[in-house]
């Protein structure tokens, strides 16, 4: 059975609420929103796009741990707790991928990506980020911002590529998410797509190797994997 969100279940009207459409169940335009999340207070403050996601005016209520969990699907609402849990007791970015429910009962498939605020002495105080909707495909979308740097269309889509094929294997995503978010990074950074990929790609030393049973895991993959076309 499928649990139905309103502002009734965890959350705090505000006096400040704006007027806005009645249309807000869709996500925002964008897709793509930044949260803050404070250790000590355990004080959430959203952007207008991540109250636009959950059907909300932004202002409209106050966000809570309990209204975020009210939200989120019952088969990924454990989980998302526990990554809450894990901020709180051990100051990691409250990092996750899972599926939420709006005030209109529908579905969406989002990836947080997030990192620690530190106060003056290092010392972790909260988790700041994004909620990336991935509910949409982008294959469109994705052709026409290609479109848009021809001549250098061939060029540039090798390093997106590898770019994607780097961002679909670390968040366990498709093609058309990876996108997604190599086009919001794009975005938000005001920094055009191909310079980020490449920029993405010459990161990648800086990461530390992935440990030995994963190597060889690969490593028997790539001996075997003919015999799974024959």
């Amino acid at each position: 059975m499928t649990d139905t969100v309103g502002p009734a279940r965890g959350a705090t009207p505000r006096a400040d609420n704006t007027d806005e459409p009645n249309h807000l169940a869709a996500a925002d335009e964008r897709g793509f929103g930044s949260f803050r999340f404070w250790f000590a207070t355990q004080c959430w403050e959203w952007s207008p796009e991540v109250y636009r996601m959950h059907g909300y005016a932004p202002g409209e209520i106050e966000p809570t741990t309990e209204l975020l969990l009210a939200h989120k699907h019952p088969e990924d609402r454990e989980q998302v707790a526990e990554a809450i849990a894990r901020s709180l007791t051990e100051g990691h970015p409250f990092s996750s991928r899972h599926r939420f429910l709006d005030t209109a009962g529908g579905e969406h498939r989002v990836m947080l990506v997030a990192d620690r605020i530190l106060d003056a002495t290092g010392t972790p105080v909260g988790t700041a980020g994004y909620y990336i909707d991935l509910t949409d495909t982008l294959a469109e979308a994705e052709r026409e911002t290609l479109d848009a740097v021809i001549p250098e269309v061939v060029e540039n889509r090798a390093a997106i590529e590898q770019a994607k094929g780097v961002l679909m294997r670390m968040y366990d995503i498709n093609a058309d998410q990876a996108f997604k978010v190599l086009k919001w990074r794009s975005q938000e950074t005001n920094t055009k797509l191909r310079d980020l990929a490449e920029a993405l790609l010459n990161g990648l030393p800086q990461l530390p190797p992935p440990p030995p049973n994963t190597v060889a895991a690969f490593d028997h993959l790539l001996l075997t994997i003919h015999e799974q076309i024959r």
